[in-house]
């Protein structure tokens, strides 16, 4: 007797059964695949022992990225069809949908696009029976040959002998695969849409062959689907790119590839969210330091950055043969500011904060704006404690997190606990403690929080503080980690209470990890329309006729005075004309005058979003401007007990 254990009830067979057999019996008319134990597999698999079963459903959270594989597999079945000369590589899911990469000389079309995606949907209708088959590695390699597809058997060659080689068959389209995949064609439905074409180097290598990659999207049912191309027609509304552009903040050019070419305004909205970040770090006890942008290669072999990250970091070597790196992390440079003097128990905690630029090697094709950049500035701060104190430090990090992140708009946040990854440095014993400080920290604040397995940092676990935009994205931006290798390896000590030397725990602490990402964040949050305390042009003062224009420099001249960030426009353009620029430029507040309000001491107040103006006096036009420029720590604060059972209810969803 075979037992088969599933979440609510045990099934018992006399004989082998089949996933589909047991997800029948189950009840689960929409079952795509099982997990037998630990493992996903194919609803053909044959259970031969007494096992765990789990029945994959249409709803179950597993069910997207089944999906989206076999949308993959059905995309290239359908180019297969439609351009029998192309040839297929690989096609894996990514966040959102697939892609897959071809072999073509001639470039797809957006007419290429629709008739491939047309053809899908016929092999969906045609529902064809998805079989895996096991082959002998020669034999694939000379079939895939025979067909022409040379990168597949590149792939097939560089697989380990020891590996099963499996391969799928959908009609008269077989492809390499390890699987799972769905039963049939028509269990894919039709909630998938093809969205572009990019280039692509095969294997990511630039000395490789330039190939085709398609992007598409696939959900379990249409109204996710539209749900999702309405966030991605309002994301291109709001790219940051386009409102950089339009509010005149930066540029990129090739010369400088990945970094940023500030504009005044741009560089205004920037010291803005330092200035800010300042003021709570200086009330939250923090001291600021700077760090060199260039240390010696021994420094970065210490703490064990070159042998994890030396492929990403920008070297050069000066003229005494010594080789030199731009920092990619600011962490040993704060080590290194620590290390100066004798520290004793009393002087901790130390928290040490810096606006450190660094500089990392991303491939040319992953540059994104302000999102993904080679040079950047982080707001790290680096908290040296004992290890009695992570349990105090922590709860008051993740108070200033939340409490800033409202500061800016952002509700919803979730947060995630990260532990050990493969890679790491330091004894599994130091990981031990250092998971289970962090884990004990987070649950004494009350927050709710989800596990990412193996996604910690290489030094130490980590919490992921997440945010929710506008549109339903989600933004992972801060983090919290407790390091008890990085010290170590670098020499930080104190002195303890019973006069031994002692090494510190360091708490790698950053708020908006990347200021010119959170930027962008920010800027695609708001659709441009900042709060007028952060716009970088608070006002601006536009005259009717060239009648109002001594008045308008009298009241740019008193609002200046009051701390607003003020310009005017003068120009012998028409009103409607001003009114429109303006806007496009996203300025919070337009201040209209001409000869009756030079009269009357009045403007006309026009605020963005808002159709139509109001006639106010200065003075009350003035209190309320200058009410809006302050920045929200000059306010009253929250306390901790509200910060946490306002966040506390949001976040009991699982991080998506």
């Amino acid at each position: 007797m075979i037992q088969v254990t599933l979440p609510d009830v045990t099934q018992t067979h006399g004989a082998p059964v089949s996933g589909a057999e047991v997800a029948a019996q189950s009840g689960a008319d929409t079952a795509l695949a099982i997990r037998v134990g630990d493992v996903l597999r194919d609803l053909s698999t044959v259970i031969e022992q007494d096992a765990r079963v789990e029945v994959i459903t249409r709803d179950h959270p597993e069910a997207l990225a089944l999906l989206r594989h076999d949308a993959a597999h059905v995309m290239a079945q359908a180019v297969k069809e439609l351009y029998p000369d192309t040839q297929v590589t690989i096609g894996p899911v990514i966040e959102n949908g697939f892609y897959y990469d071809f072999a073509r000389d001639t470039p797809f079309t957006p007419e290429d696009l629709a008739r491939i995606e047309k053809r899908m949907r016929g092999i969906v209708a045609r529902n064809e029976a998805i079989e895996r088959e096991l082959w002998q590695r020669d034999d694939a390699i000379r079939y895939f040959e025979a067909m022409g597809e040379r990168y597949k058997a590149e792939i097939i060659a560089d697989i380990p002998a020891t590996e099963a080689l499996s391969v799928y068959r959908q009609g008269k389209f077989v492809d390499l695969c390890r699987g799972p995949h769905l039963p049939s064609t028509g269990k894919l439905g039709t909630a998938f849409k093809l969205l572009k074409v990019a280039g692509a180097y095969w294997r990511g290598d630039h000395r490789n062959p330039m190939l085709q990659r398609i992007y598409g999207t696939a959900w379990r049912n249409q109204a996710e689907l539209d749900a999702y191309l309405h966030q991605l027609e309002e994301a291109e509304k709001r790219d940051h790119r386009k409102l950089g552009r339009e509010m005149d903040l930066f540029h990129f050019q090739e010369q400088a590839p990945g970094a940023v070419f500030w504009h005044p305004k741009g560089w205004t909205l920037f010291q803005t969210l330092i200035d800010y970040m300042r003021q709570r770090q200086t009330g939250a006890g923090y001291v600021e330091i700077n760090t060199p942008d260039i240390m010696e290669r021994n420094l970065w072999e210490q703490s064990g950055h070159w042998e994890k990250f030396g492929d990403n970091m920008f070297t050069t070597e000066a003229k005494e043969e010594r080789v030199f790196a731009l920092k990619p992390m600011n962490c040993p440079g704060g080590v290194q500011v620590y290390k100066q003097g004798i520290k004793s128990y009393r002087d901790l905690p130390q928290r040490i904060a810096e606006f450190g630029k660094v500089h990392r090697f991303e491939p040319s094709g992953a540059l994104h704006g302000l999102m993904r950049l080679r040079a950047f500035t982080q707001d790290d701060a680096h908290i040296f404690c004992t290890e009695e104190q992570i349990i105090d430090e922590c709860p008051i990090v993740c108070q200033l997190i939340l409490d800033i992140y409202r500061d800016f708009g952002f509700e919803d946040v979730r947060i995630k606990f990260s532990d050990r990854p493969e890679k790491r440095i330091g004894s599994d014993a130091s990981w031990d403690r250092s998971e289970a400080a962090l884990k004990a920290a987070v649950e004494a604040t009350g927050l709710a929080y989800t596990t990412n397995p193996g996604e910690g940092a290489f030094y130490g676990p980590k919490l992921e503080f997440v945010l929710r935009d506008a549109i339903g994205r989600d933004w992972q931006c801060g983090t919290l980690q407790v390091d008890f290798n990085l010290p170590e390896r670098l020499g930080a000590s104190y002195v303890g209470a019973d006069g031994e030397k002692r090494t510190p725990v360091m708490l790698h602490r950053a708020l908006f990890g990347s200021l010119e990402r959170f930027m962008g964040i920010l800027l695609e949050h708001h659709a441009g329309k900042l709060p007028l305390w952060m716009a970088p042009v608070q006002a601006v003062v536009a005259t009717i006729t060239s009648d109002g224009d001594s008045y308008a420099n009298a009241v740019a001249a008193k609002l200046t005075s009051h701390g607003l960030r003020v310009e005017t426009d003068l120009r012998n353009e028409k009103i409607g004309y001003k009114i429109r620029e303006h806007s496009l430029a996203k300025v919070p507040a337009l201040l209209i005058v001409g000869k009756r309000e030079a009269q009357e001491g009045t403007v006309s107040l026009r605020r963005i979003g808002h159709k139509g103006s109001e006639t106010l006096k200065l003075e009350d036009v003035l209190l309320r401007l200058e009410a809006e420029a302050l920045r929200p720590t000059s306010r009253d604060r929250a306390s901790l007990g509200e910060v946490q059972g306002h966040d506390k209810s949001q976040l009991t969803e699982a991080a998506e």
